[in-house]
């Protein structure tokens, strides 16, 4: 089954919507065949693993499959799987984990139970929990996983007073934030960050898919010769902004090829939840977070985030620069908010870690909760 999960982990970025699945063959101790979903709209992982077997020669009679998730048991883009695995031959079938698709859910084992194959569920259960966790929250809460990402200075600055933030970290860890891109269905920024920086916002890595670009602009600010308005006919853009945004500047968004998102306002602020409703809607799996600092506060104050990627640069910027959690203030250490570190990875001198905060109760993030913190 860890076998079954590291294919998995290949699909990602290019099977979403739907889940990474990987599936392994096994009989009498040797790998008859392997696969995983490699492409939205292409063969699933049993699929790829039974062809794979039948191109080595072999028969399946009596064969175990390990498969990371319950095998599907309707009509999509492919036949469904269920009925596949029951032609191969295989006689016994080890899943990870139940599939939350509520046109599956417990149905495919069923089938599976009623052709007359043994099924054992909940193998490595907790490992590919961790791994979908973008697929369930979209079956289960219908929006995306929200990425929260930044680069900061040791002493937790993402840019000096002036602003000014390029470049904290170095070009290894600059091309592992465009790999990021590449593995998400949208990139956002807020508008502050659109007038500073005049980003692009592409995936600029050589490999994986080409984000939407998504900036929460409540008063249309963004320029027309702004490299986004610029390049919207070629690289989809979304500018989610206010009910009391000028007609004529969505107007003018629309003619350069731009989407013009109309949301609510709360507190003077676009909805958040509004946008990950529409978003979901969309079948949009993850959404990476950029910035600026304003936006970022925003996702994080109203809990909307599920992961944090922080890329920290072994520099000093002092008291004066730019933070994403000062408006966190702990009077005590129980107070603190400590975060789950789920994977760490060096990059040159810098360094990326990633935290899971879907584990995380509300009131740790109100920094109430003494137990956990402690």
């Amino acid at each position: 089954m860890l076998q079954a999960l590291e294919l998995a982990a290949m699909g990602r970025g290019a099977v979403e919507p739907n889940p990474m699945v990987g599936a392994v063959i096994v009989r009498d101790g040797a790998v008859l065949g392997e696969g995983f979903h490699h492409r939205f709209g292409g063969p699933h992982a049993e699929v790829e693993a039974i062809a794979d077997a039948r191109r080595a020669g072999h028969n399946l009679a009596g064969a175990t499959m390990y498969v990371t998730l319950e095998p599907c048991c309707h009509y999509g883009k492919t036949p469904p799987c269920t009925q596949a695995v029951i032609a191969s031959g295989v006689t016994r079938v080890v899943v990870a984990m139940q599939d939350p698709d509520e046109r599956v859910s417990g149905q495919g084992l069923a089938e599976l139970r009623s052709a007359g194959i043994e099924v054992v569920a909940g193998v490595q259960e907790q490992s590919a929990w961790r791994l979908l966790g973008a697929y369930i929250k979209l079956r289960t809460k219908r929006r995306p996983w929200v990425i929260c990402k930044w680069a900061q200075s040791l002493d937790g600055k993402i840019a000096p007073a002036s602003r000014q933030s390029k470049w904290i970290t170095g070009e290894l860890a600059r091309a592992r934030a465009h790999q990021l891109r590449s593995q998400c269905q949208g990139v956002c920024v807020g508008v502050g960050t659109v007038l500073a920086d005049d980003p692009l916002l592409t995936n600029r890595s050589g490999a994986g898919r080409q984000p939407t670009r998504l900036v929460l602009d409540a008063r249309l600010r963004t320029p027309s010769e702004s490299q986004l308005l610029r390049t919207a006919g070629e690289v989809p853009l979304i500018v989610a902004t206010g009910p009391g945004a000028s007609p004529a500047q969505a107007d003018a968004i629309q003619r350069a090829g731009g989407e013009v998102l109309r949301l609510n306002e709360q507190a003077g602020e676009l909805d958040l939840g509004q946008l990950l409703d529409e978003l979901g809607r969309r079948q949009w799996t993850r959404l990476l977070v950029e910035g600026g600092q304003a936006v970022l506060r925003s996702f994080l104050r109203q809990q909307l985030a599920d992961e944090l990627a922080i890329f920290i640069a072994p520099c000093m910027i002092g008291s004066d620069g730019l933070s994403v959690m000062d408006w966190l203030h702990a009077e005590q250490m129980s107070q603190a908010l400590r975060l789950p570190l789920a994977e760490t990875e060096r990059l040159g001198p810098d360094l990326l870690l990633r935290f899971r905060l879907d584990v995380i109760s509300r009131d740790t993030w109100d920094a109430r909760d003494e137990e956990i913190c402690d």
